[in-house]
């Protein structure tokens, strides 16, 4: 599947999280910055100029925080699988990129942070 395709494009969300594999991460939290690429046809909505025909970026925002404020997880893998996944159930995505960023890593040495990011496709329905 293809990523040239329109999309959604929502950069430098910044939230506060309780993620990680160490005790004080998951006590003490931290910032996670996390980007979110959304491809859909958004010809329509731009035709149209009406809310229905796109994805509402607010909601994606909101859906976003949700997941990263929320439950806590170990790995950042799981926060961006997670986003991915509510990103998919709109019914006009096709695929989604995530990169979530933590950058306070607790490690040694010189590094301004550490990130991940994924690629996700909707699953067709093999019923055509």
């Amino acid at each position: 599947m293809s990523t040239d395709t329109d999309r959604i494009i929502l950069e430098g969300m910044t939230f506060f999280g309780y993620h990680g594999d160490r005790p004080e991460e998951r006590s003490l939290g931290q910032r996670f910055i996390v980007d979110l690429e959304v491809g859909a046809d958004l010809s329509p909505a731009g035709e149209s100029d009406d809310l229905d025909q796109t994805i509402n970026y607010a909601e994606l925002y909101q859906e976003t925080k949700a997941i990263v404020e929320g439950e806590p997880l170990r790995l950042i893998e799981a926060v961006a699988e997670r986003v991915a996944g509510v990103a998919l159930r709109h019914e006009r995505a096709l695929w989604v990129r995530v990169r979530v960023r933590k950058p306070g890593v607790a490690i040694p040495g010189s590094l301004e942070g550490a990130s991940v990011e994924i690629l996700r496709h909707r699953e067709r329905s093999s019923r055509g």
